[in-house]
């Protein structure tokens, strides 16, 4: 409940004001996104409990029967939107922690745990409920390799979450049973286009090959993964890039990509809310980013994440939501 003065002219009388005081009783209503709007359901002239507040303040001041009720039913009111308050917080809690836990098991990676030179990192957009478009998975697969993907749906909240889980376990089955992150992504589109609203889905996938030191990676219009060396200078791994999932012809292929790397290099893989800015090139993103992890190089996968998410000003999180992979080779 809220009390304002408003000088309201007085016909006929030019320069002349009358003091009024209206009060006005708001309900809290949340929106799909987390925020907190108002909605006024009531408004009432309260100039003469306002007078009389001032009159009791006198020796002698006292209440008519009309005030006492006044401010009886204002006091009964102001308790009832306390109480209202306080059940809109339990419940926004209650909704926040069902989509931390629904988050937390769509983005559950068992291989991840085997991986100790693997940092991650995952923030929803601010003002979210805490769950967003965008994933990070890690595979093993036979023989000394293992593959590492991060995609981004566009969108927010659970309906984002829901066909990020959809599509993430998707690829996961399709890198276990194709040839290469090519194919897999190949598989991946055309799964997306029986999934309402995951056409314009970006993904990358990054194969790593242990053994013969080799990265082999496509993309599907996902921002260039960046190869980062001992000695601070990078690569970026842009030279198999594609449309989104859904944005190519089923009956092409989409392009595949290698290089080779030397034990002690990093990979970074991450999503566009890490580096894209208003009114900034992509271009100009990617070098702030490369920039960032050329001082930076010399840090544990761990560290690193969390001086990069510092460095580009993201550490409480971004208008966009960020999922970084930090694999040290």
């Amino acid at each position: 409940m809220a009390v304002q003065r408003y000088d309201i002219p007085v016909a006929g009388r030019p320069g002349v004001f009358e003091e009024r005081w209206w009060s006005t009783i708001n309900t809290p209503v949340l929106g799909p996104d987390g925020t907190v709007a108002w909605i006024i359901h009531r408004v009432e002239d309260v100039t003469a409990f306002v007078h009389s507040r001032r009159a009791r303040q006198m020796p002698g001041g006292h209440l008519s029967e009309r005030e006492e009720a006044m401010e009886a039913e204002l006091y009964v009111r102001a308790r009832a939107l306390q109480h209202l308050n306080e059940e809109l917080r339990r419940a926004h809690a209650r909704e926040r922690q069902v989509a931390v836990t629904l988050q937390e098991a769509m983005l559950h990676s068992p291989d991840l745990a085997r991986h100790r030179d693997i940092a991650v990192r995952y923030l929803p957009a601010i003002g979210s409920l805490n769950v967003c478009g965008d994933w990070y998975d890690v595979v093993d697969l036979p023989g000394d390799t293992f593959a590492v993907s991060v995609g981004d749906v566009v969108g927010h909240g659970l309906e984002a979450a829901a066909v990020m889980g959809m599509l993430r376990s998707a690829l996961s089955a399709a890198a276990r049973s194709v040839d290469g992150p090519a194919q897999a992504l190949t598989v991946l589109g055309l799964y997306a286009h029986s999934v309402d609203k995951a056409l314009a889905t970006t993904a990358v996938q990054v194969l790593m090959d242990t053994a013969g030191r080799q990265i082999i990676y496509s993309s599907a219009g996902h921002p260039p993964p960046v190869l980062l060396h001992a000695d601070g200078t990078h690569q970026l791994l842009d030279q198999a890039t594609d449309p989104p999932l859904g944005a190519r012809p089923e009956h092409v292929p989409r392009p595949q990509a290698h290089l080779p790397y030397t034990p002690g290099d990093t990979l970074v893989l991450y999503t566009d809310g890490l580096i894209e800015r208003r009114d900034e090139d992509i271009d100009a993103s990617v070098a702030r980013l490369a920039d960032a992890l050329s001082h930076c190089s010399k840090l544990s996968p761990e560290r690193l994440a969390d001086a990069l998410l510092a460095r580009l000003g993201v550490s409480a999180g971004a208008r966009d939501d960020i999922a970084l992979v930090i694999v040290r080779l």
